[in-house]
């Protein structure tokens, strides 16, 4: 009961995990700059893995499309790949998952589900690290730019979606964790076994051996024998 329950949890904080890094891949602010003026903010700079935007003071946004893939930085084509990456890993281990629950009817036994549950908490460890790796290498070339007295172009600050892709990726790795320690909550309880030893006889069933006593006790003699005896 205790392992079927833990299951769920690691189900429902997985997918929650995985939904938060789905969620950041379309997110627009992954860095974000503002220009104030006197009075107002006059501009917006904003930029995500896709495109760079920037949203006066009116709520006008002005959006340009990274023009090629091949001509992109380094760190955004590893950005996209790896949050990609975690979110076709969070697909597989949510498939897994399913299988691999006590609670579903497929999968085949509780040892071959086991093992399945298993899988998927690697699965989802591995697609939290992925968006934990993403997130952090953009936020690192933030940081390194905002604080390079030599940078002299547009400095950027972190945006609100690294911190969805980390709330999210956290929570992969939490709910993949848990379903690796539910394949030992199951091996500690096994199944109860029951053996058959057959039919008694009569004689055996109603003969008694005292051991301390070192003698037998009978009952009465007409009585040891049943009616098949006596064929």
């Amino acid at each position: 009961m205790a392992s079927t329950a833990s299951e769920i949890i690691a189900f429902m904080v997985s997918i929650s995990g995985w939904v938060l890094v789905s969620s950041t891949l379309p997110t627009d602010y992954w860095k974000v700059s503002t220009i104030d003026g006197t009075v107002i903010t006059t501009a917006t700079y904003w930029a995500n893995l896709w495109k760079t935007c920037v949203t006066d003071s009116t709520g006008v946004s002005n959006c340009k499309d990274f023009p090629s893939m091949l001509a992109l930085d380094g760190y955004i084509q590893a950005c996209r790949g790896l949050m990609i990456a975690a979110v076709s890993l969070g697909f597989f281990g949510s498939i897994f998952a399913l299988f691999g629950m006590k609670c579903t009817k497929v999968g085949g036994s509780d040892k071959a589900k086991a093992k399945i549950a298993c899988l998927a908490g690697i699965v989802f460890i591995l697609s939290g690290l992925c968006s934990m790796t993403g997130c952090s290498l953009y936020a690192n070339k933030i940081t390194t730019e905002f604080f390079d007295p030599h940078y002299v172009e547009q400095k950027y600050e972190l945006g609100a979606a690294l911190f969805i892709g980390w709330a999210g990726a956290s929570l992969c790795i939490i709910g993949g964790v848990i379903f690796c320690f539910s394949i030992s909550d199951n091996s500690k309880t096994p199944r109860m076994g029951y053996t058959y030893n057959g039919a008694t006889s009569v004689m055996s069933s109603r003969t008694k051996y005292h051991g301390g006593e070192g003698d037998f006790k009978t009952t009465n003699p007409s009585k040891q024998f049943d009616k098949n005896a006596y064929v």
